[in-house]
């Protein structure tokens, strides 16, 4: 079957067509207002050594770096994603999905902090006391384990909580779905349609019944037998004085 003819029966059969592309539209209406779009706010922090280790360096800790930083950092993105810190986030007011994470391509102790949720204003918002968080949450790391304040682990914020941005990319691949799915079924309804309407239009050639076909078959086979029996009788009289 080419494009030609797949034409021709979608024009046969519009009347199929059309009320499967209409609920389509419809899905895929009801997708777009039912999936919400997701808006994302993104902060990031990185760890800085303590006062104490950095008296080499005049104090800067940007020139005293170690990777027991990022081991760190690491260990702190696993309690930020913790049942324990997900409860306690909760209950200071944050909503929606939110992440910590070491920063991708990362050459240091870098952490990303983001929050995802359908409202912008509650988003940013959530995402500056996450970042607040994670700075108490290191400290209370250190205290837990009798850290002097001297030498301590700092933090400090490389890109403050970001403007929510939209993220539309999920609620998009839900509308193509949608649509691809209603068009294909829509498709598949029209061309069942006019398999069905071929079917019953040439119904095939009658076959003969096996009663019938019996009968046909022993026709010659009596005419045969009637014309040897005459043959028969005609010698038998040609024969006699």
């Amino acid at each position: 079957m080419d494009l030609a003819e797949i034409w021709r029966v979608m024009r046969r059969r519009w009347y199929v067509l059309l009320p499967g592309l209409l609920l389509t539209a419809a899905l895929v209406a009801g997708v777009y207002v039912f999936v919400p779009v997701e808006y994302r706010s993104q902060s990031t922090v990185t760890l800085l050594n303590s006062k104490k280790a950095t008296v080499a360096f005049d104090g800067n800790p940007f020139l005293s770096t170690q990777a027991s930083l990022t081991g760190m950092a690491d260990g702190l993105a696993r309690n930020l994603n913790s049942d324990d810190s997900r409860a306690d986030l909760k209950a200071r007011g944050v909503t929606g999905e939110y992440e910590a994470k070491i920063a991708d391509n990362a050459q240091g102790p870098f952490m990303w902090l983001s929050v995802t949720g359908t409202d912008p204003a509650a988003v940013l918002k959530s995402d500056q006391v996450f970042t607040a968080y994670a700075e108490k949450r290191l400290q209370e790391f250190q205290v837990q384990q009798s850290v002097t304040p001297e030498a301590m682990i700092r933090m400090a914020t490389i890109v403050p909580p970001q403007k929510p941005e939209a993220q539309t990319k999920t609620r998009l691949q839900y509308l193509i779905m949608a649509g691809a799915l209603g068009f294909v079924l829509s498709l598949v309804a029209t061309f069942f349609v006019e398999a069905r309407r071929r079917r019953s239009d040439n119904p095939g050639r009658h076959r003969p019944a096996p009663a019938e076909s019996a009968g046909s078959d022993g026709a010659p086979d009596a005419a045969g037998s009637g014309a040897s029996g005459s043959r028969t009788a005609r010698a038998a009289a040609g024969a006699s004085p």
